[in-house]
């Protein structure tokens, strides 16, 4: 059974104007994840990226306790590491690799969205 979210609760302005939406971000996300290689084109996939990237750089600029949590510092880094551009799928790159890494995207977004849902109360991710 599938637990519908409005946008309203799901939405909160942070200090600096961005909103995060996690209904938004959950959707994008979920969508990622249940992609399947075999039937997604390099087109979809490339358009499906930096909006994940978008995603993850809004989570990264929040106040998730990395200081005090070691796990949470933990998925910080492969973050960084993820989104540091020689890490990144060229143009040239098989499609394969472009998928994995939407995937590995999308995956660090969830983790870092469920993080912020239990540290801000804004509902489960």
């Amino acid at each position: 059974m599938k637990t519908e979210t409005s946008r309203l609760e799901a939405t909160r302005a942070t200090e600096d104007g961005v909103s995060i939406d996690v209904a938004l971000i959950k959707d994008r996300t979920d969508a990622a994840l249940s992609a399947r290689l075999g039937t997604s084109t390099r087109d979809e996939i490339d358009a499906k990226t930096p909006m994940l990237i978008g995603h993850l750089n809004i989570l990264l600029g929040e106040e998730l306790g990395a200081d005090e949590d070691d796990l949470v510092m933990q998925q910080f880094h492969k973050a960084y590491k993820l989104l540091d551009l020689k890490n990144r799928p060229t143009p040239e790159a098989p499609t394969f690799a472009a998928y994995f890494y939407m995937r590995e995207v999308a995956d660090l977004t969830r983790r870092l969205l469920w993080i912020y849902t239990q540290r801000s109360g804004t509902g489960a991710a």
